[in-house]
């Protein structure tokens, strides 16, 4: 049995929100320097992160409401916000690496426990953040970077949360409060490249 609050579920929608403005700005800003198969995986795994958030969010907003614990929402959270994430990583790593190159998909995974999941999510924060990092040095913004390394950090803490009891309290506000602070970081970080000029910047090979 869950020890959720309605205060607490309602806080979840926070970093739910702060990503969806994150992904909103990115796809704007990097529609005209992706080639289209690169732009569809940023495209698919924003909606797929942003609706697993929100899922699971109002997953817990029921439970605490006491109306009705909908199991589904809960349990598609780690699958659909894991390959949603490895897609954008991808998708800003082919940006920077490929100019006229197709990205291959490799074969699904066995999904035979959380660990693809998890080493999906890795990958794909990784190859967010480090991709962002890379365009904030390029557009001589070395400071944000700081932003995308702090987002990066809290989401990996949010792993080592994962293994305490998510019945408890605590561990959900400290859940949620990192991962509110990690898209925070992840949104004003982006929000700098966008006033920075991030949609008319380019650099050699950027367009396609």
């Amino acid at each position: 049995m869950y020890n959720f609050t309605i205060p607490m579920a309602l806080m979840d929608y926070l970093p739910v929100a702060f990503f969806g403005v994150s992904a909103v700005l990115l796809l704007r800003d990097l529609y005209n320097k992706m080639f289209k198969g690169a732009y569809a995986l940023l495209a698919a795994g924003s909606v797929n992160v942003f609706l697993a958030g929100f899922c699971k969010a109002t997953w817990k907003l029921l439970y605490a409401a006491n109306i009705c614990d909908f199991v589904a929402l809960e349990e598609m959270f780690m699958p659909v916000n894991s390959l949603g994430l490895l897609f954008v990583g991808l998708s800003i790593v082919g940006m920077l690496c490929w100019k006229r190159k197709s990205v291959l998909m490799a074969a699904p995974p066995v999904f035979a426990s959380s660990l693809p999941f998890i080493l999906m999510m890795v990958v794909g924060l990784g190859g967010l953040c480090a991709g962002l990092s890379v365009l904030a040095a390029k557009m001589k913004r070395g400071k944000v970077t700081v932003l995308f390394g702090l987002s990066f950090v809290c989401a990996m803490a949010m792993g080592y949360m994962s293994s305490q009891d998510s019945t408890q309290a605590w561990v959900n506000w400290a859940e949620q409060s990192i991962n509110t602070v990690s898209q925070l970081c992840l949104m004003l970080g982006v929000i700098a490249l966008h006033k920075a000029g991030l949609q008319d910047w380019t650099w050699e090979g950027a367009t396609v």
